[in-house]
């Protein structure tokens, strides 16, 4: 459980979700499939780490990190437990043609995580969105507020005591439904209030820009040899003959952009394109 908790999110891109989108539609242009921040963590652990051996993890490990979508609302969830490493890739697979393809933990300790994915966030993003003056507390729905509480605390607590209570000796991770139901209204309010926000947003046609125009500079830099660019001299460098002789230039380089922060992605960007940061 620890091991998947560790590594079900190393694949996001910079710049979260959006970043992810942006990424993915490149791919898509490209023809190596969709791209997604939990397919991407498989990829890294298993293909990437390690100067591309990988770190050799156990398949309930890797098929944790796969199947964590905390985004995805569910009241309960039951493990499918029979699979396999051909199974594990043929999931991959499917995800990468059809990412709304809905997939299930084989264990229980994988349906722990993710329902504790979301539980992780929820509170976390009202207090984020609170101090940067982007909603106020009082905006919270009044039937989630009574049922979850309104800060960070009171909401991890309740919907913690609440999976307990509903999964404790029972086959299943679950929520109650009165839970569930106040977490999917809460869920759909931080939707709306703070990650489709025009605030947040603002910035976002700039980066899809610079999405591009780092993947386009990478794919050349590639085909031209050069061993000056940042992909050779901080990815390539190293890397195992298996990694580079197995991956296409396109996927070098969605394995590259995918690994790096916010603004270390800024920092290959050609200086007069970066957004201004604001002073709050």
């Amino acid at each position: 459980m620890e091991a998947i908790s560790l590594g079900h999110d190393i694949g996001h891109t910079p710049f979260g979700h959006d970043g992810e989108k942006f990424l993915s539609e490149l791919c898509m242009e490209r023809e190596i499939g969709h791209f997604l921040h939990n397919v991407q963590s498989v990829q890294f652990l298993d293909k990437v780490e390690r100067k591309g051996k990988g770190w050799n993890l156990s398949l309930q490990t890797l098929d944790g990190i796969l199947c964590h979508d905390g985004e995805i609302h569910n009241q309960s969830l039951s493990p499918q437990r029979m699979k396999d490493f051909d199974k594990l890739e043929q999931e991959i697979a499917i995800k990468k043609n059809n990412p709304a393809t809905k997939l299930m933990p084989m264990t229980l300790e994988g349906c722990v995580v993710r329902i504790a994915d979301t539980i992780s966030y929820i509170g976390r993003d009202i207090e984020d969105a609170i101090r940067l003056n982007i909603i106020k507390r009082e905006d919270l729905p009044g039937e989630c507020v009574e049922i979850l509480g309104n800060t960070n605390g009171t909401i991890t607590y309740n919907l913690v005591t609440d999976v307990i209570k509903n999964s404790f000796q029972n086959i299943s991770i679950a929520f109650s439904p009165e839970v569930s139901q106040a977490l999917k209204k809460i869920k759909a309010f931080n939707m709306e209030r703070i990650y489709l926000n025009p605030e947040i947003k603002k910035h976002m046609s700039l980066i899809k820009k610079l999405f591009r125009v780092l993947f386009e500079k990478y794919i050349f830099d590639i085909e031209k040899e050069n061993r000056q660019s940042a992909i050779s001299t901080s990815f390539l460098k190293d890397m195992s003959k298996d990694y580079t002789d197995n991956h296409k230039k396109e996927e070098i380089v969605r394995d590259f952009i995918a690994g790096m922060t916010d603004q270390y992605f800024l920092r290959q960007c050609p200086e007069d394109m970066r957004p201004v940061p604001e002073i709050r």
